[in-house]
């Protein structure tokens, strides 16, 4: 659904005098990953992988508002915080993806410094074969993929703590054939500075320490463009405060040249998108209102929630879904 809005805010004189990169930056306050969403094939096996085996929580469970015959899980953190949200569009029949340029190669969590041989064991032990632990950028990484073939990692990167649960994104990884262009968008448009480099790898950081603040440039000029499909991310969603935060975005990322849409009512947030141009489909969410608008904070995920204007399509939407169990957390 399409929400009309007017642009309320008029950016102060101190912002106009700046180029439109500049005023984007001071604008929204951008701090990091709002979600990752991605394409599954079963959803019954989506849901136990994530729950049962990431330990990750479902904290909702609702149906895809462009295509309300095939549900959206969103995963996360207890509440769903904003840079711990993970969301698949499960379509049962999806063909599986082809790895490539223009699309993100890895997705990745933090976990505690202290937790990479414990997520060895856990992995092997629930049939699922890990990578090797390697060192990149000065961080332990364990790769591994889930069961319709989606690239995850788990980074090292949080104090030594006594637990071993996954937290918040560490980041994504963005394979593409031409870097500069889509560097130049993070930079200049998002306001994200050059934190490291290694071999074909570049890391652009938000400032601050938010969850999900990397993003990750893989340079792989001989390699072919991706094909989207199960175990494909959709695309990837960056944080903006507020309503109008996010429209002033919109203006200047149109201003830049970008296609941008209009601005999506999602229920717990409102997006708007565009497509960079090394060809991932970004976009830019708003922090709330949130996930419990609709449930307690108790009740995150145990009833199929609808939007407003489907409500009226509940029990026809309700017999088009695949039948599911709710999968029993396994809390790391």
């Amino acid at each position: 659904m399409v929400c009309g809005r007017n642009d309320r805010n008029t950016p102060s004189e101190t912002l106009r005098a700046l180029p439109l990169a500049a005023q984007l930056s001071k604008v929204m306050n951008l701090s990091g990953l709002h979600h990752v969403t991605a394409i599954a094939g079963d959803p019954q096996r989506n849901l136990d992988f994530y729950a049962g085996v990431l330990g990750l929580r479902l904290v909702k469970r609702t149906v895809n508002f462009d295509d309300p015959g095939s549900y959206h899980f969103y995963f996360g953190d207890e509440t769903g915080s904003p840079g711990t949200i993970l969301t698949f569009f499960p379509w049962p029949n999806a063909r599986r993806g082809v790895r490539g340029t223009g699309e993100v190669a890895a997705t990745a969590f933090a976990v505690p410094n202290n937790a990479i041989g414990h997520w060895v064991d856990r992995l092997k032990a629930r049939g699922i074969t890990p990578g090797a632990v390697t060192q990149r950028l000065g961080e332990e990484v364990l790769g591994f993929t889930d069961p319709d073939g989606l690239m995850l990692e788990l980074v090292a990167s949080e104090p030594v703590s006594s637990g071993r649960s996954v937290g918040g994104f560490h980041g994504v990884t963005v394979a593409l054939d031409e870097v500069g262009p889509t560097a130049k968008v993070l930079t200049e448009t998002f306001g994200y500075q050059l934190t490291a480099q290694e071999g074909n790898r570049s890391r652009y950081s938000a400032a601050g320490a938010a969850p999900g603040r990397h993003v990750d440039l893989l340079h792989l000029p001989d390699v072919g463009p991706g094909r989207s499909g199960a175990g494909s991310v959709h695309h990837i969603a960056f944080r903006v405060p507020d309503d109008d935060a996010q429209a002033a975005a919109r203006r200047t990322i149109s201003a830049l040249g970008h296609g941008v849409s209009p601005v999506m009512d999602r229920t717990y947030f409102q997006s708007i998108y565009f497509r960079e141009p090394g060809g991932v489909l970004f976009e830019l969410a708003t922090d709330g209102p949130g996930f419990a608008t609709d449930e307690t904070p108790q009740g995150l995920g145990l009833e199929l929630k609808l939007p407003s204007w489907m409500e009226n399509s509940r029990s026809r939407i309700e017999a088009i879904l695949p039948k599911i169990q709710l999968p029993e957390r396994k809390v790391v």
